[in-house]
């Protein structure tokens, strides 16, 4: 639940901090399909990675 001492120390493993005490997850994501990218920026956890984050081709495989 993110409240133990351990998990806390551990932040940085998996998140950066940004301003206002906020993380962003420690990702890049990539497809080939850029209607893939859009389903999970629309999506409940959209918002928590940062835009240029998204890597996506111009057209499908």
């Amino acid at each position: 639940n993110g409240t133990s001492e351990l998990q806390l120390e551990r932040m940085s493993v998996y998140f950066n901090e940004a301003s206002g005490n906020k993380y962003v997850p420690r990702a890049v994501l990539v497809d080939l399909e850029p209607g893939t990218m859009d389903a999970v920026r629309a999506g409940p956890f959209g918002q928590l990675f940062r835009p240029d984050n998204f890597v996506f081709g111009q057209s499908g495989a």
